[in-house]
């Protein structure tokens, strides 16, 4: 297969495969989920659900001081990849074109050069989130292989994606068809493993926040 045919089936067929997965996937475990229900509660309300619910999901997306100050380091981190992970995919203009292809939307981009900064700074603190879980006991005892290989499936599209744009160790036709399939390994791999955490902890947040908000506590 020469590197234009490979280019072209991971933008074809490939890419139509990993998207059905993906879609199919999020919407089957949320299904799971939601059917699990819950049990209901006959007590007399002293409070709402919906806002409780909606401020708590924001509210535990910030670190309390106490586990700030127990592991500031992981935090940091763990905020850098994030948030760069979110401004490399939503905001390079290439990327906004496909969602505007694939979706019909699109949306002002970034400068290059500064998402190609955030980049690089995402790869490398994902590099020494690695390193810092492989150092510290606790950490490295509950990390199991799933743990890993979401690890290695969310770097390789960073990684591949810095090397295309910058035409870096392989031929650029080659190099964006690698990009491509780590982006499609990633999505065919969301729905099965620990990734699928960008749905879940929301629901999981909103779920206590408005279970505490019924009986009139703070969560």
């Amino acid at each position: 297969m020469t590197s234009v045919e490979f280019l072209a089936w991971v933008r074809g067929p490939m890419f139509q495969i990993a998207v059905a997965i993906f879609v199919v996937g999020v919407v089957i475990r949320l299904i799971e989920i939601f059917a699990l229900g819950r049990k209901a509660d006959l007590s007399e309300p002293r409070g709402g659900e919906t806002m409780p619910g909606i401020v708590t999901v924001f509210r535990r997306s910030i670190p309390d001081p106490g586990t700030f100050k127990r592991s500031p380091f992981t935090i940091v981190l763990g905020y850098l990849f994030h948030i760069g992970l979110f401004i490399t995919i939503l905001f390079f203009v290439p990327h906004i074109e496909l969602f505007h292809d694939v979706l019909g939307v699109q949306w002002p981009g970034l400068p290059t050069p500064l998402v190609d900064a955030v980049a690089i700074i995402s790869i490398f603190a994902m590099l020494a989130i690695l390193v810092n879980r492989l150092r510290n006991p606790v950490l490295r005892f509950l990390s199991n292989g799933e743990d890993y290989v979401v690890w290695a499936a969310t770097l390789l599209p960073l990684v591949t994606g810095y090397f295309a744009f910058h035409r870096m160790l392989f031929p650029y036709q080659t190099m964006l068809g690698l990009h491509i399939l780590s982006v499609e390994i990633l999505l065919i791999l969301f729905p099965f493993t620990k990734l699928m955490h960008f749905f879940t902890s929301f629901v999981a947040r909103w779920y206590n926040g408005a279970a505490f908000g019924r009986r009139g506590v703070q969560s």
